[in-house]
């Protein structure tokens, strides 16, 4: 089990970038949250096997249909906050 913390720069919000990675999070089992940060980025923090984030990774960098991510910051955690499930923060 792994625990990232991601910070998805470029036009991420408004585009439904945060409902896209909860698709995805459920799709690949990631447990953890998205949320849209007040200088136009997006965090995710995300926790789950290798593989499966190896996966959510690859899919955040493409986005949605009408997002454009220009960069991707990815800082592995030790640990914090119990997850249960993947959920979008506001």
């Amino acid at each position: 089990m792994k625990r990232l913390r991601i910070h998805v720069s470029g036009i991420v919000q408004g585009v439904g970038y945060r409902y896209f990675t909860f698709r995805k999070a459920q799709e690949l089992g990631i447990r953890g949250y998205v949320m849209n940060l007040n200088d136009g980025r997006v965090l995710v923090v995300a926790e789950g096997d290798e593989n499966a984030l190896d996966k959510f990774i690859s899919s955040l960098r493409e986005g949605p249909k009408f997002a454009r991510v220009n960069s991707i910051e990815i800082r592995e955690e030790s640990s914090g906050e119990k997850f249960t499930k993947f959920e979008i923060r506001y």
